[in-house]
């Protein structure tokens, strides 16, 4: 209303913008709302990671064993929160996209990892690839097997499973394992544990083959193969681990993944001579650099593999275990391999013969644990023991 003069009415005015502000959506009263409900969607420590990693890379490692400890420890944390924005990219995309932006983004740290240290020494870590394989392996198929089998046990007594994607998926881990650690011992084009040229370029392809099957098998043609008999509860575990995020998210978790992969492969390259230096002078053998970098990249799927074990999801981390495995060896090695060529760097692929007994002994004692369907504690147990005797063999060889 105005008055005579056509002057605005105070009191209409005041009433007329307590509306507005009252009903006005929440960008316009509040602009920077969504970038705070935006941050407020992702952990802390994911956003403040990566840049931490960025911010590292000004700094020198040789400057004092601290500081050499300092961005080891921002290593780390890139490297999870590196995957965990990954994993947040993959359910946001959806299968199969999803499954093969978390494998590649893996695989990108790992190989970084890889590559940084077999550069900063050259012959000495000619095995450092077969080394983290078989770390991976190990760690996949005793211990997060292993810890998952026992956790889930030790609550529900006994762990229900669908036998056929399992199969299927531990099949195609044995066929990788031999083929790229144990088959090169045994070939007689060239002396040693080393592959040819040639023969390395198969079986690169070899794995990339197969992955890539696994990945249409467990995503398209064959889904229900890897999915509990009870669907409903296996979509709430999922609901559960992965709550709706606010648009922008995932442009979000883009950048923090790339800012992640950036700092990880130049701080492997930074801290690869303290890593090495660091080794060696605890006379550790170097297959401890290899447990280390498997451990590293598989840790945030250790975690959720575990806490769906818990929930008496079994199905959800044996998915989650041959999954890992089968990226470590499908796109490590072809990656790794790709990279060695180019730079005219020596793969020693072959395992010991302690080494190999392990890993068949691992391989016969998967396939009867996971060939019934039914799991109790007995089998994680065994698992676990297996693991034990991995880590004190590598370290008392």
């Amino acid at each position: 209303m105005r008055g005579r003069r056509g002057k605005p009415n105070p009191s209409q005015t005041c009433e007329s913008f307590l509306y507005w502000r009252k009903n006005a959506p929440d960008r316009w009263r509040n602009p920077i709302a969504p970038a705070l409900q935006l941050l407020n969607a992702l952990p802390r420590w994911t956003i403040a990671a990566p840049l931490l990693g960025l911010a590292a890379l000004m700094l020198d490692p040789s400057a004092s064993l601290a500081l050499t400890l300092l961005l080891g420890a921002v290593l780390i944390g890139a490297v999870i929160a590196g995957v965990h924005h990954a994993e947040t990219i993959a359910h946001h995309v959806g299968e199969p996209f999803g499954t093969l932006i978390l494998a590649v983004a893996v695989t990108v740290i790992e190989t970084a990892l890889i590559i940084s240290l077999m550069l900063s020494n050259g012959e000495g870590q000619a095995g450092l690839a077969r080394d983290t394989v078989f770390a991976a392996l190990m760690i996949v198929l005793n211990g997060i097997i292993g810890l998952c089998l026992l956790a889930g046990g030790s609550k529900h007594h006994e762990q229900q499973f669908t036998r056929y994607g399992v199969s299927a998926g531990l099949a195609m881990v044995s066929v990788l394992a031999v083929l790229t650690l144990v088959l090169p011992n045994y070939t007689t084009s060239t002396a040693g544990p080393f592959y040819t040229d040639g023969q390395l370029v198969f079986v690169a392809a070899v794995s990339l083959i197969i992955y890539a099957t696994f990945v249409v098998a467990q995503t398209v043609r064959h889904r229900e193969y890897f999915l509990h008999p009870d669907v409903e509860n296996e979509r709430a575990v999922l609901a559960e681990d992965y709550a709706p995020l606010p648009r922008g998210t995932m442009a979000l978790s883009s950048v923090l993944l790339m800012a992640a992969l950036v700092a990880v492969v130049l701080l492997a390259k930074a801290l690869s001579p303290q890593i090495t230096a660091a080794v060696d002078s605890a006379g550790a053998p170097r297959a401890v650099v290899g447990i280390i970098i498997a451990a590293l990249v598989l840790m945030p799927e250790s975690l959720a593999a575990w806490r769906a074990a818990r929930r008496n999801h079994l199905q959800t981390s044996l998915n989650l275990a041959l999954g890992s495995a089968l990226a470590t060896i499908g796109l490590t090695i072809p990656a790794v391999t790709v990279v060695a060529l180019l730079l005219d760097l020596q793969l020693a692929m072959g395992l010991s013969p302690v080494s190999t007994v392990l890993l068949m002994l691992t391989l016969f004692v998967t396939s009867l644990s996971l060939g019934t369907g039914r799991t109790t504690v007995v089998q994680g147990v065994l698992h676990l023991t297996l693991f034990a005797t991995f880590l004190f063999t590598t370290l008392v060889p």
